[in-house]
């Protein structure tokens, strides 16, 4: 877990604007350690909000050309902030690993590649000085038994049409508006980006298939006394590569279910050939995996979130009222235009 007053930098190269770059983004958004500078060549000199599709972040962060620059500016943590396709790290890292160690700096890992067992005796003060590899199982899990349905508070799992689609986003910008409001609230981070800014949280996609449910129920056990879960989504029951949203659903027994979408997208990014198919028909397939003909708790798609930023304010608004129409249900950008209408359902619900 991060100390929150050290000092972070946050490693991009050549991913500010690729989907690849989404832990760095995450880190950029949310993490409240100060922030010291973005590395990546292809846009130094810049301001990170002061690139078109970030200029809704609200933090003064300068992107630098290399490392040396942001640790001149007081660097102590390095985030590696690109999650390139299978979680391989590149050999051409290896370069900036090296220096970041070398010059006594940490380093946070969310890759499955491993970092400390190759890097561990690079580093100089094991008291000051660490690796954290994220996606690192912290304990192993006893099989699930649905203990979650049993429980009395609001869990609230978000979904999605596909992979990289806002889960995270949604759900994290849900939890700091319920926050702001006061309300007992807690985030359950289930991927490495998650973890990494709460501190906490289980890197679902590193337990093996047959523990990954027993992993959800247990830190969803550990957090009963919130009133209000929000559940970290992963991956998509549409996605011929994903199998974490059923582990999700079965270990946290949701009462609540949001759905997120890309506006920009009707067939998954990867691959292509697979389409999204109608919506009304996603949405009631979801719904009935989660409570399985009753036998778990009834959760219904409470709201949509729908990432927009690839379109402009008119269209984006169009967007959102036509999927509303269509599904009858109250659809949201969550970064674009706030979640007060979903934190304002739950709890009146």
């Amino acid at each position: 877990m991060l100390d929150p007053k050290s000092k972070v930098a946050v490693y991009m190269e050549d991913h500010i604007d690729s989907d690849y770059g989404k832990m760095g983004m995450g880190v950029v958004r949310y993490l409240k350690n100060p922030i010291v500078g973005i590395v990546d060549s292809k846009f130094a000199g810049k301001n990170i909000n002061s690139i078109d599709e970030f200029n809704d972040v609200s933090r003064n962060i300068t992107i630098y050309k290399n490392l040396a620059e942001v640790i001149s500016k007081g660097a102590e943590v390095l985030i590696l902030g690109i999650a390139p396709s299978g979680g391989r790290i590149p050999e051409s890292w290896n370069s900036v690993i090296n220096e970041a160690l070398d010059s006594g700096l940490s380093i946070v890992n969310g890759l499955h590649d491993l970092l400390e067992p190759k890097w561990r005796d690079k580093i100089k003060n094991k008291n000051t000085q660490w690796i954290w590899d994220v996606r690192v199982p912290q304990f192993t899990p006893v099989i699930a038994t649905g203990k979650a349905a049993s429980l009395n508070n609001k869990r609230v799992l978000f979904i999605g049409t596909d992979m990289a689609v806002g889960k995270m986003t949604s759900g994290l910008e849900l939890y700091e508006d319920l926050l702001k409001r006061k309300e007992n609230v807690g985030f359950i981070a289930t991927g490495q980006i998650g973890i990494t800014i709460i501190g906490k949280g289980i890197p679902l996609d590193a337990f093996k298939l047959d523990h990954a449910c027993g992993a959800v129920e247990q830190i969803v056990l550990e957090e009963a006394n919130k009133d209000i879960l929000i559940i970290e989504g992963q991956g998509s029951i549409l996605h011929p590569g994903s199998s974490a949203t059923l582990p999700l659903m079965r270990g946290s027994c949701p009462t609540h279910l949001v759905l997120c979408v890309r506006a920009d997208k009707t067939t998954l990014r990867s691959p292509e050939n697979i389409k999204i198919p109608d919506i009304n028909k996603f949405i009631a397939l979801n719904e009935s995996l989660s409570n399985v003909l009753g036998t778990y708790p009834k959760a219904g798609v409470i709201a949509i979130c729908a990432n927009t930023s690839m379109l402009a304010q008119d269209k984006a608004l169009g967007f959102i009222e036509s999927l509303s129409t269509k599904t009858g249900i109250k659809v949201y950008d969550p970064v674009r235009f706030g979640v007060t209408g979903i934190s304002e359902l739950l709890l009146k619900d």
